[in-house]
C-alpha cells in the first residue's frame, strides 16, 4: 500500500524541525518547492507559504518574537 503524500503545512513542518533558524514567507517557499510544490506564480507561492507559517504558529510549532515582523522560530 502506498502511503499519502504528505500536505505542504506537514512538509513544512518536517523541515522546520529538521533545520531549525528562522522562518520567513522567501524560505518556506523554498522549502515547499524543494517538497514537491509547484505554484502558478510568484504570488501564489507566496500566499501558500504564508498560510503555512500561519497555520503552524496557531498550532504552536513556530512562533513570531516581533509581531512587528513576518518572522518565525521554532517553538
Amino acid at each position: 500500500m502506498a502511503e499519502e503524500p504528505l500536505t505542504h503545512k506537514q512538509a513544512l513542518a518536517a523541515v522546520i524541525r529538521a533545520l531549525g533558524g528562522t522562518w520567513d514567507t522567501e524560505r518556506a517557499v523554498l522549502a515547499l518547492r524543494v517538497a514537491g510544490y509547484e505554484p502558478t506564480s510568484d504570488q501564489a507561492a507566496g500566499k501558500e507559504a504564508r498560510r503555512n507559517l500561519r497555520e503552524l504558529a496557531e498550532e504552536g510549532l513556530i512562533t513570531r518574537p516581533d509581531p512587528g515582523q513576518a518572522v518565525h522560530r521554532p517553538a
